[in-house]
């Protein structure tokens, strides 16, 4: 079973998040910041990371930008969900390493879909 972080300081989104992807057929952990984020995602082992923008202590791309510097994070698939929706919201994300940017609210089919492909889990 493929297994997803999910980094968001919202409980509510966590939890709508977690539904959504157990619905799916994933195991999920949750942080609350990017540095619980990290802490979590070296210690476990993680298909697929789903990470917001802003948080307190350590944003999204903070969060990635380390992770990409990580050896053990570098090849794990990052998905961005975010209310930012400029285009330049989207460029920094992908900047900081993000491989997918949504934009807030997604629906649970979209999430579902994009985790499992982003993860490699069959549908």
């Amino acid at each position: 079973m493929a297994r997803v972080l999910v980094v968001d300081d919202a409980t509510t989104v966590r939890m709508y998040y977690r539904d959504v992807l157990e619905e799916a057929g994933f195991t999920v952990e949750e942080a609350v910041n990017g540095f619980e984020g990290l802490e979590k995602a070296i210690e476990q082992s993680f298909d697929l990371l789903v990470v917001d923008v802003n948080m307190p202590k350590m944003d999204g791309y903070a969060f990635l930008r380390q992770g990409r510097a990580t050896p053990e994070l570098r090849a794990i698939p990052a998905l961005m969900i975010s209310t930012e929706s400029q285009a330049r919201d989207r460029a920094r994300a992908y900047a900081a390493g993000a491989n997918l940017y949504l934009v807030k609210p997604v629906q649970p089919r979209m999430l579902a879909e994009a985790a499992r492909l982003m993860a490699g889990a069959a549908s």
